[in-house]
């Protein structure tokens, strides 16, 4: 994949449109990653620039990066010696989905609120932050301080559940929590790589974290009511897939729809079985691929608890059904399987799995439609098609995993 073509439209803090710079190339793709553009504007414009959201993209077909985008930044004040033009449209107008972080002085609120976190813990910050990544899911700053690496990361409201189960979570287990607020946490450095390409033991080693943390999490259900974090049980999950399920019909094929209309029409009686396997509800992460694991072997750290609810922990199966080759896919029941025949002694924990296969995307497409609905139209490219997709991918698991 090129890189990118970036048009940058600047702004200042207090929210005056100054205009449309000369576009220029980077060479990473990827749409949300920001850092190289904040590098580059330094040197082409003069000036340094905060990312607010994106503008403008290519179609579908480039997702998820290159192409010529737009930013909308901010700046301090005008470059000198640099040319602006006008935008089409007043990026400044308000939309009702905007998230903070993609207003003028959003960032420096979040930066603020770092700031004080760590000064009341004494630790000083020893360099100006790095903005690292800013899309509708989420911003990330990179914090020097004296103690080290810290991360600050900014979700929407409809993420909100991470910055308040993370907290709450074995410290050995995620990253530690040096603050958080609402649709904000402040974390330590982890070292070592995101786990992408993990399999076998590295992958054992993952599931077992999580699990274990699930076994904790079966008798404080309670408490994830309480914190309000979706629930992905029968009664509070039919509606919302029945929603998702009309609204996203269209797109489907009539072979996919027929076996969709069947799926769904057997959803309470595949509950029902996967509750009779004996695995208690308790924590699902929503996102549990290795991707979303940082660290060292045999030292791991669970990110990304923004798609975090309450229902089975064979949910969380799903992106091993999904990206795994067919070896794997097998590999990863085993592991699942064999922890919760631990963990629950009498539970059959490969044909929960295999019951599950259909669940995974089909509370995928309910997310991913929340994202839709929760977003500026701007950025609607990095989501659209996806609940039909999530659907169609329903429909290919529960054929391989009839009720009978």
């Amino acid at each position: 994949m090129s890189g990118r073509e970036v048009s940058l439209v600047l702004c200042t803090a207090a929210g005056a449109l100054l205009g449309a710079a000369a576009p220029f190339t980077v060479a990473n793709p990827w749409w949300r990653d920001v850092e190289d553009i904040v590098t580059t504007a330094r040197t082409a414009l003069g000036v340094d620039v905060r990312v607010l959201r994106i503008l403008d993209m290519p179609s579908e077909a480039s997702f998820p990066g290159g192409g010529a985008v737009a930013y909308l930044v901010e700046v301090g004040s005008a470059p000198t010696d640099v040319e602006l033009r006008a935008w089409p449209v007043d990026p400044l107008l308000p939309h009702p989905n905007r998230l903070s972080y993609a207003n003028p002085g959003g960032h420096q609120r979040d930066l603020d609120w770092a700031t004080d976190v760590l000064a009341k813990r004494g630790i000083a910050v020893t360099a100006p932050p790095t903005q690292v990544l800013t899309w509708n899911l989420s911003s990330i700053w990179r914090l020097r301080t004296v103690v080290g690496t810290v991360w600050l990361k900014v979700t929407p409201p409809f993420c909100a559940s991470e910055a308040a189960v993370m907290p709450l979570l074995d410290q050995q287990v995620v990253p530690t929590v040096l603050g958080a607020a609402p649709n904000r946490v402040l974390l330590a450095d982890v070292a070592g790589q995101d786990q992408y390409d993990a399999r076998g033991d590295d992958l054992r080693c993952m599931a077992r974290l999580l699990i274990g943390v699930q076994a904790q999490w079966s008798l404080r259900v309670a408490e994830l009511e309480a914190l309000g974090v979706q629930d992905k049980r029968v009664a509070a999950a039919l509606p919302q897939i029945h929603a998702v399920v009309e609204r996203n019909r269209h797109e489907l094929n009539d072979r996919t729809r027929r076996n969709l209309d069947d799926l769904v029409e057997g959803l309470p009686e595949r509950f029902a079985a996967l509750d009779a396997c004996g695995i208690p509800d308790t924590l699902v992460h929503g996102d549990f691929h290795p991707g979303n694991v940082r660290g060292t072997a045999g030292n791991y750290r669970i990110l990304d608890w923004g798609d975090c609810g309450i229902g089975n922990p064979m949910l969380d199966l799903r992106p091993s059904f999904e990206y795994f080759t067919p070896a794997d896919q097998l590999d990863a029941i085993d592991i699942w399987a064999s922890e919760w025949s631990r963990v629950a002694p009498g539970s059959e924990g490969r044909r929960a799995a295999e019951l599950a296969r259909p669940l995974g995307p089909i509370f995928g497409a309910v997310v991913y439609q929340k994202f839709l609905d929760n977003i500026e139209t701007s950025e609607r490219p990095y989501h659209e098609g996806d609940p039909a997709h999530a659907l169609s991918t329903a429909v290919a698991m529960a054929l391989m995993a009839p009720l009978g």
